[in-house]
């Protein structure tokens, strides 16, 4: 007998080989009918996610994961991946399957067919997959030796590859129905566990990512446990396809891309608006918090990035150039250019901390099928930070930054934010010793300032853990935006120093840090917040003036000009036009505040103010209106 310990429900004994869902059926058939996948924890402290038919098989605790829980919606993903995989199976017989995981909110899977599959062939695939899940076939697991797996494989080069790249001996496969995948889980028990889903789409994906590979096809899809969480999901779909900050930059003249620099932003005038705003109440934050802005060259030698440590771990990611027949890369990061100014001299304890910030231009080498509008470019500024700090004074200056985010996002209309703490990954620098450090003292930051989080085993930098805030939008949809990453392995790598109160030489540490991120995926993030109708601090233009008729464009000219005098970003429509059109025209140009003057407006020496949020204001003098505006600049108000 082996003991079992399951969280909430009790203590047991039960026979070697039982499965958690018997164990359940015996103790408690509500949760065996509810419970998702399973988490285990072993007697040395290994962690790990299992299917329901998991065989027991030594001492060990269970935790039951529901539907509530963001492993379990993973787990309904990937085994939906798998339906839809036997679905193109049963139509498309001579399909090749690639790869089909779970990715936020949804799932995948890439394969290859004699022909091309079209939009309207999604609709047969899913009244297929439906059929699967009515059948409630299970999900059969098995582990076999890579050469029986390369022989139930044999006419799926795709899957060969995969099977001859992993290193252990063993394979898991999963069987369901007469379809049997390469797949190491976990599965929901069943397909009749599936609740409801949607395929979404059809792109073209190469495989394993490399554009020198075959081009697969790839059918996304998401799936969930109840319909009306489907169908919440779908609207807020459509709803983001209306704020598609690629659409709204295109129609507002915000921004472009062009086939001669493809992935690199034209930022346009009304666009440079928006950036400047945003920028300069960073650079005011900043200035407030005692940071110093510097800026470090964008092209620097390939030497460089070998003391980082970028060679090794993002070569692949950068450009590079020949200057005077030597070896240069255009920087992908701004640290190594932050650590050569500090180095230019010597520094004391009593400097510390030492907070320097950059607005720096990067460039990474994003394959052409990942490119997406300002989410995804090859160019972008980063609001960079490196603080050179007393190892001992880490925590506090972690909590001012935990403080300076929460303070901007709110101001940009972010409330909503959760915490994720990233661990070493497996291609990394620096010793294990610094690595116990630096997680150590990212963690305490996050209990000391009472934040919820979730750790990310694994997704650290290649030179420190990191905590990631992600932000959540007015569609509820997360971004991960700021992060603050503690590193012990450059400064050592870069040997840099500082005199001590000992007068001797010592080692400080370095945080990075960024707030917004990249500056164009965080426009991109606050167009499609507000739907393209910014709040009136940022907005490219604030108020526009709208006469009745030609008979009071003198007076609207007169208002026009003091408006735009006192420093308003402001435009007259004195065009032959109706008023419904220029008012029309006005709101989808998303200007948040119309000015209409007409015959009363005139004679009173007042204006009616129209707002596109809702409402109007009658009868207000000018001095009234620039008070209110500046007011709700002034406090950056969201609406008027």
């Amino acid at each position: 007998m082996i003991n079992v310990e399951v969280e909430n429900l009790g203590e047991y004994s039960i026979k070697k080989n039982t499965t958690i869902l018997d164990l359940l059926l015996s103790i408690n058939k509500e949760h065996a009918k509810k419970a998702i996948i399973a988490e285990l924890t072993f007697k040395d402290d290994i962690r790990k996610i299992v299917d329901m038919n998991y065989l027991i098989r030594e001492d060990l605790k269970i935790k039951l994961l529901f539907s509530d829980d963001e492993k379990s919606a993973d787990t309904l993903n990937h085994s939906t991946s798998h339906v839809m995989a036997i679905a193109i199976k049963n139509i498309y017989p001579e399909a090749k399957f690639a790869i089909g995981p779970s990715i936020k909110d949804g799932f995948y899977y890439d394969f290859e067919i004699n022909g091309t599959v079209s939009p309207e062939d999604l609709k047969p695939i899913e009244d297929e997959m439906k059929r699967i899940v009515s059948s409630n076939y299970s999900f059969e697991r098995k582990e076999i030796t890579k050469e029986e797996a390369r022989q139930i494989f044999k006419d799926n080069p795709y899957k060969v590859e995969l099977i001859n790249d992993i290193k252990d001996e063993k394979v898991v496969t999963y069987k369901t129905g007469n379809f049997i995948d390469l797949c190491s889980g976990p599965h929901l028990i069943s397909t009749g566990r599936i609740g409801a889903f949607k395929l979404l789409s059809i792109a073209g994906a190469y495989w394993r990512g490399n554009e020198k590979n075959k081009m697969l096809i790839r059918i996304y899809g998401t799936s969930f446990f109840k319909k009306e969480d489907l169908k919440s999901y779908l609207d807020r779909i459509e709803r983001a396809k209306l704020s598609d900050h690629r659409k709204i930059g295109k129609d507002l003249e915000l921004f472009s891309f062009h086939d001669e620099a493809p992935g690199f932003p034209f930022w346009h005038p009304k666009g440079m608006v928006i950036r400047n705003s945003v920028l300069k109440y960073w650079r005011k934050i900043h200035r407030e918090s005692d940071y110093q802005e510097i800026q470090t060259p964008i092209i620097l030698s390939n030497e460089l990035w070998h003391t980082s440590g970028h060679w090794d771990h993002y070569k692949e990611n950068m450009y590079f150039v020949k200057i005077d027949e030597c070896d240069y890369a255009v920087k992908p990061m701004n640290c190594p250019g932050a650590i050569l100014v500090y180095k230019s001299r010597q520094h004391s304890y009593k400097e510390f901390p030492i907070r320097y910030t950059e607005l720096g231009l990067v460039h990474r080498h994003e394959k052409s099928g990942v490119l997406h509008g300002l989410f995804r470019v090859r160019n972008f500024t980063q609001d960079d930070a490196h603080i050179f700090a007393l190892e001992e004074n880490v925590s506090t200056e972690i909590k001012s930054i935990i403080d300076m985010i929460g303070k901007m996002y709110k101001v940009f209309g972010f409330n909503d934010y959760h915490v994720e703490l990233s661990t070493r990954p497996e291609n990394r620098i620096g010793s294990d010793e610094m690595w116990d450090r630096a997680e150590n003292k990212l963690e305490e930051a996050i209990k000391e300032n009472n934040l919820e989080y979730k750790v990310n085993p694994g997704d650290g930098a290649f030179y420190g853990p990191k905590i990631d805030f992600h932000i959540k939008d007015s569609l509820e949809r997360t971004w991960q935006c700021a992060t603050i990453q503690l590193d012990f392995a450059m400064p050592e790598k870069f040997d840099i120093s500082y005199m001590g109160e000992d007068n001797k030489k010592h080692r400080p540490a370095m945080i990075h840090r960024v707030i917004l991120g990249s500056v164009e995926r965080f426009i991109g993030i606050l167009i499609e917040n507000y739907s393209g109708n910014l709040p009136l601090w940022i907005a490219p233009v604030q108020v526009i003036v709208l006469p009745i008729s030609d008979k009071f464009c003198s007076y609207s000219e007169k208002i026009y000009e003091i408006i735009r005098k006192e420093g308003f970003r402001s435009e007259l429509d004195d065009r032959v036009e109706s008023l419904n059109k220029k008012i029309r025209q006005a709101e989808l140009n998303k200007i948040p505040l119309m000015i209409v003057i007409g015959e009363k407006e005139q004679e009173s020496d007042t204006i009616t103010v129209r707002k596109k949020a809702g409402g109007d204001i009658k009868n207000i003098s000018i001095d009234e209106f620039l008070k209110l505006l500046k007011e709700n600049v002034k406090n950056k108000k969201t609406f008027i």
